[in-house]
């Protein structure tokens, strides 16, 4: 969804100042209780320009959405770059510390994203989630796909499930690094950039174990 005209005619720093703002609402008080009011409190500018700007509050909260998935697409697309002519494994390797480098980034996009998971439910949500999940296919499936034909993984795989597996495995992954409660002792929470590389190493060497070929022993 993009913002209406009336949005985008205003300069850049306004842009930038209602978006931050915006964001800034969303990840403290997640959707039902973000509140319009605070917002233009903030801003500086009348209730009415907000609806004039975005439709509605949902109307505001796609863009936002929309936003961070832009942020996303950004970051995977370098990984894709740098690690192009690299091995499956390692290709997962770099997007999981992307994962890490992008919440460090933008807390307040992965907040939003937390409390759309964890805290609530609201208009939209499970279209958004579904979203996330359907674009981390995307990316995913082709290193898939290529890892069977390269013979890095096994060639009995069902490409769906493997995709499934590790977009599960890296999503939880990612939550632990920020909630503490689902880090079960695997040394995730919070942790140091060192103890994070050593704890992602671990991660491709077991799923490595299960997917790799046996070629590769």
């Amino acid at each position: 969804m993009t913002p209406r005209e009336t949005f985008t005619n205003l300069e850049n720093e306004k842009q930038q100042r209602i978006m931050d703002t915006a964001i800034d609402e969303f990840s403290a008080y997640g959707f039902r209780q973000a509140s319009i009011n605070r917002m233009v409190q903030k801003l500086g500018i009348a209730k009415g320009s907000i609806f004039q700007y975005f439709g509605t509050k949902e109307g505001l909260f796609h863009v936002i959405f929309d936003h961070a998935v832009e942020l996303v697409r950004l970051s995977l697309r370098k990984v894709k770059q740098d690690t192009a002519g690299k091995g499956f494994f390692e290709r997962i390797r770099q997007s999981l510390l992307a994962g890490i480098r992008f919440i460090e980034k933008h807390p307040r996009i992965y907040r939003i994203y937390l409390k759309m998971i964890f805290q609530e439910d609201f208009p939209l949500r499970a279209e958004f989630l579904q979203q996330v999940h359907l674009f981390s296919a995307e990316y995913l499936k082709p290193h898939v796909q290529a890892g069977i034909a390269d013979g890095e993984l096994r060639g009995d795989l069902d490409v769906d499930m493997a995709v499934f597996f590790l977009d599960a495995l890296m999503d939880r992954f990612l939550q632990a690094y920020c909630v503490s409660f689902l880090d079960a002792g695997a040394g995730l929470y919070r942790a140091p950039a060192g103890q994070v590389e050593e704890r992602v190493d671990e991660f491709i060497r077991m799923i490595e174990r299960g997917l790799g070929s046996a070629a590769r022993g």
